[in-house]
């Protein structure tokens, strides 16, 4: 029982802190998960941004249910989906009751303004970190770029991209020369 309180509260602190979206909460999610915690590494981290990516549902809620699932079955992934999703539900409802007294206030704009530039770095922060542990080899490395250029130049959707990296990954199998050397 003690798991699931912690895996509510860390996960509504997450909700409650995070602004931007599932990929905004990819730092926070890797410090308290993979460093502080240890309850995924980052390469399961990012599979289950992944899978967070070709599933319905949004990122932050879909991570949620992986990592709860993962620690603690069922009630697991019940516990941290509805710890992510309590803190949105109550500022959103807070939000609606009084957005019309707020949205032309210059001050809230200006604010916003400067939250979505932060956002912007917080982001780019974490794409690097993980980039750094997941492009290890030339085989990462042309998934990287083959999927960068798409994202770059082609409008599809992530879900897409997501597939060819998977279905490119697939084919493109580590050699077996470097196992056999090694024996």
């Amino acid at each position: 029982m003690k798991l699931l309180i912690q895996l509510f509260l860390i996960f509504a602190k997450m909700g409650a802190i995070t602004f931007g979206g599932g990929y905004a909460m990819l730092p926070i999610l890797q410090r308290e998960v993979v460093d502080n915690h240890h309850w995924a590494t980052d390469e399961e981290l990012m599979d289950y941004y992944a899978l967070g990516q070709v599933t319905p549902g949004m990122i932050a809620v879909n991570v949620a249910t992986f990592i709860g699932l993962k620690l603690k079955g069922f009630w697991g992934g019940l516990f941290a989906t509805i710890g992510v999703i309590t803190p949105s539900m109550i500022i959103i409802t807070v939000i609606a009751m009084f957005l019309t007294q707020f949205e032309e206030n210059p001050y809230v704009v200006h604010a916003f303004t400067g939250i979505r530039a932060c956002v912007c770095i917080l982001i780019l922060d974490a794409v690097i970190k993980l980039g750094k542990k997941s492009v290890r080899d030339k085989r990462t490395l042309a998934i990287f770029l083959l999927i960068l250029a798409v994202a770059l130049f082609a409008p599809v959707s992530p879900v897409f991209s997501v597939v060819l990296a998977g279905v490119v990954g697939f084919f493109l199998k580590p050699s077996d020369k470097k196992e056999g050397a090694s024996k």
